[in-house]
């Protein structure tokens, strides 16, 4: 779960859109901003549509909620900024909810909850954890895997990336021994051609003050969507529409508790 910790006041946001759900003419519209750099959530196929986990759940909720939905790719750093100066008007961007984020934006409920992970070369000596120790460990900027680092593995090296296709590829020619990212991002690079390089070390412990609770959707402070999203995302797990996504993307449970 990618989860952004530092907030930058300056937002790029590049015009990629597409239309979702099956809207009324006279539903509601709304904007969505997400960074699309982060597969199996978000991502631009060959295309040049966005696709994902994440846009795939966000298609349904605004079906769900009746309304016309287009989406932009935006940068990670910016993406609140973007959100409080009306840029899009929810972020739908694997962002987990923390409690400092929660002094600048409101949240859905989670729409799904899985735990950071380790990932190192194959022929790593690194066998656990405790093997991190002195160790060089890439990790994207503005994400709260930053922090993990910083508190509960304070004597390793942190060396930041502005994105995570960045760190992946530091990582896959040995200019860092490790990185940390949600278990699931790691996971599906390590099965791609491109992650041939590495496998998953382990999954590290949620810690609930850095971790946040859940990915959910990042919208203004006091928008009464809010209530709209976490009706339409109650309504998309009864009906069985979450679990199809889900199973379009993961042979494992994603939601969590």
């Amino acid at each position: 779960m990618r989860i952004s910790t530092k907030l930058l006041a300056a937002a790029s946001v590049a015009a990629m859109s597409l239309f979702a759900g099956a809207a009324l003419a006279d539903g509601e519209k709304y904007v969505i901003g997400t960074d699309s750099t982060y597969p199996p959530f978000e991502f631009v196929d060959a295309s040049g549509t966005i696709q994902g986990f994440d846009i795939d759940i966000a298609k349904a909720l605004c079906a769900e909620m009746k309304a016309e939905c287009s989406f932009v790719s935006t940068d990670w750093d910016g993406i609140i900024p973007a959100l409080n100066a009306k840029k899009f008007d929810m972020i739908v961007s694997s962002m987990a909810i923390t409690p400092e984020r929660l002094k600048l934006v409101d949240f859905s409920d989670h729409f799904y909850r899985t735990p950071p992970a380790v990932a190192v070369p194959k022929d790593s000596t690194v066998t656990d954890v405790a093997g991190l120790k002195g160790k060089v460990i890439g990790v994207q900027t503005s994400t709260t895997n930053v922090n993990y680092v910083e508190k509960h593995l304070a004597d390793s090296e942190l060396k930041l990336y502005p994105t995570a296709d960045e760190y992946k590829l530091d990582v896959s020619s040995g200019r860092v021994d490790a990185v940390i990212d949600d278990v699931v991002v790691l996971s599906e690079w390590v099965k791609s051609a491109d992650g041939s390089c590495c496998k998953i070390l382990t999954t590290l412990p949620i810690d609930k003050e850095i971790n946040g609770s859940g990915a959910g959707i990042a919208i203004r402070k006091g928008d009464p969507l809010k209530e709209k999203l976490n009706a339409a995302i109650a309504a998309i797990r009864a009906s069985g529409e979450y679990k199809k996504i889900q199973e379009k993307y993961f042979d494992f449970d994603v939601y969590g508790e």
